[in-house]
């Protein structure tokens, strides 16, 4: 007996060595495992918003070598009643307001400053529409009506095998997708776990193969379909989505600070919603946007692509707010307005008219709450009419 007790406690020390060993090894996929699972947690939202890198692999975004861009102070304006309450509520941690590209407004909260590389999410997937306009243009893309298969063979058998490039720009793949982030097994937070454990998107994206309908048929909000996005791009080029958008966009908006892009284990960006940047680089951008593609005496993504792109033309319901290629058309806008929107409440708000354009991060746990989106607009409505 006391034989057999002694080897058990040899296999149990042999066990707890192994254990350790290999925790040391994977110590920093199981340190970014806990990360994201403490990402959206009341008294952490805030700092991690401002340092992704903790929580995922990244890739370099190269602002280039040349100056920063000059975005000269206005007259200060005055903010609309009910902003100060507004700011608080909804977790404001900064607020930028561009009028003719001159700063009117500018903000911090919650620790947070104007150095802080904030994580944009779905803001990002307006990024990827400019950078698939400028490919257009160049002919790396010939149609978005070709499949995306013929782009990226990897899908072929998925729930993508008849989707169109325009489908998935329009969110009409009809692929299913749950995206509820409050569901800790939905496909979307399943997603998220993918990317921290080091595992690919493409490979998670070619397993989907349940559809709600055929492509075109009706608007649903996916953001996977923006991943296919970044494998059309991928497959068309040959090349990295970080070194593509810091060529042909970002190298010539005059960033502040050369921001960065979450990856997947392979170095693959997270396309649909993991781009950091200062507040007054997405300003830049949006005001690139703003301005038809052109800045800085150079047009920089094609002026009938920004038009295109921001009009709605995906099969949304009457009545609903509008959806274009990878951009937000609230309802009842006027000509020229439409928006970048991310989760927890983060935008960037367009209006050609009135030539505004305004920025919001936020760390907003009650972003899905009803009510608090339309608020959200109605209130960079309101700053945009108070210029």
């Amino acid at each position: 007996m006391h034989r057999y007790l002694k080897l058990f406690s040899y296999f149990l020390i042999i066990l707890l060595i192994f254990a350790a060993t290999l925790a040391y090894w994977q110590r920093e996929s199981l340190s970014r495992l806990m990360a994201v699972n403490t990402l959206f947690d009341e008294d952490r939202i805030v700092s991690n918003f401002s340092n992704m890198e903790g929580a995922f692999l990244t890739a370099p975004l190269d602002r280039g070598d040349g100056p920063v861009s000059a975005l000269p102070a206005g007259v200060e304006m005055t903010l609309p009643p009910g902003a100060q309450n507004w700011i608080s509520h909804r977790k404001v941690t900064s607020l930028l307001v561009l009028k003719g590209g001159q700063i009117r407004h500018e903000s911090y909260y919650q620790g947070t400053g104007p150095d802080d590389l904030r994580i944009s999410w779905s803001m990002a997937k307006s990024y990827l529409s400019a950078l698939l306009g400028v490919l257009l243009r160049e002919d790396k893309i010939r149609s978005l009506d070709d499949l995306v298969i013929d782009y990226a063979p990897e899908l072929k058998g998925s729930a993508y095998g008849t989707a169109s490039i325009r489908n998935v720009l329009n969110m009409a793949s009809g692929v299913k997708f749950n995206e509820d982030y409050l569901d800790y097994d939905s496909d979307i937070n399943r997603m998220g776990r993918t990317l921290a454990l080091g595992g690919t998107l493409d490979d998670f994206t070619a397993d989907l193969n349940e559809t709600i309908g055929g492509p075109g048929e009706a608007w649903q909000y996916v953001s996977i379909d923006t991943h296919v996005l970044g494998m059309v791009i991928r497959g068309a080029t040959g090349r990295p989505i970080p070194d593509l958008l810091s060529e042909k966009i970002l190298r010539h908006l005059g960033l502040e600070r050369a921001g960065y892009y979450l990856t997947d284990g392979e170095g693959v960006a997270f396309v649909l919603g993991g781009i950091n940047q200062t507040t007054r680089d997405y300003g830049r951008f949006g005001q690139m946007i703003a301005q038809n593609g052109r800045y800085n005496g150079r047009q920089v993504v094609p002026q009938a692509w920004i038009a295109a792109s921001t009009r709605p033309s995906a099969p949304t319901e009457a009545g609903r707010i509008g959806y274009g290629f990878q951009w937000w058309i609230p309802k009842n806008a006027v000509p020229g307005e439409f928006l970048a929107r991310g989760v927890y409440g983060q935008y960037i708000y367009i209006n050609q008219g009135r030539d505004v354009v305004v920025v919001v991060t936020s760390a907003d746990r009650g972003f899905r709450k009803p009510g608090v989106a339309d608020e959200n607009v109605k209130m960079l409505r309101a700053l945009a009419k108070s210029l």
